[in-house]
């Protein structure tokens, strides 16, 4: 099935909304973020599994980390190798486990001076995550995970299913901007 929106840019004066493709993703599932798999995960990537609500990018290793719930870490690779080698190293793994998400997640990378008036039009003010932070909010009334690993660049993690909502609704939302 060939993905209308892959790589798809949607560009205004002040935000660039760009459709990932190079972005891996996969979820760390544990039951102890301080355990065995914890501690294999810290030694793999030389990271500590984030605390709740926050982002982290290891920069050594080409990962982003993000908290998604008390149990489960979200694991963003900047290639598909990198995250191949990762579930390859925690296949045995009795604490925990590696489930690829590459193919049933969306990435849009988001930069520009108005992520948050954009984040605020689509989701309100509790969608809009600081530097350093993962929030989960409806935007455009759709679940998506926003990660801030850095100023000026907020990454989306969306459904595949619902991207093409989700990017409708950016699209509307930056020419209304444009126009205003």
């Amino acid at each position: 099935m060939v993905e209308q929106h892959s790589g798809e840019r949607i560009v205004s004066a002040d935000l660039v909304a760009c459709v990932e493709e190079t972005i891996a993703a996969a979820a760390l599932r544990y039951f102890d973020r301080e355990g065995e798999f914890a501690r294999a995960v810290q030694e793999a990537t030389g990271a500590r599994l984030p605390e709740p609500l926050a982002v982290h990018e290891v920069v050594d290793t080409q990962l982003i980390l993000a908290w998604r719930s008390p149990t489960e870490t979200l694991c963003l690779a900047r290639s598909r190798a990198r995250l191949t080698e990762l579930t390859a190293r925690f296949a045995g793994a009795d604490a925990g486990c590696v489930v690829d998400l590459t193919g049933g997640v969306r990435i849009v990378r988001l930069t520009g001076v108005r992520i948050a008036d954009l984040l605020c039009r689509l989701g309100g003010a509790g969608s809009v995550p600081a530097v350093g932070e993962a929030r989960r909010s409806r935007l455009a009334d759709v679940p998506v995970l926003a990660l801030a690993v850095r100023g000026g660049e907020t990454f989306l993690v969306v459904d595949r299913t619902l991207l093409p909502h989700l990017l409708a609704w950016v699209r509307e939302t930056l020419l209304d901007f444009d126009a205003g």
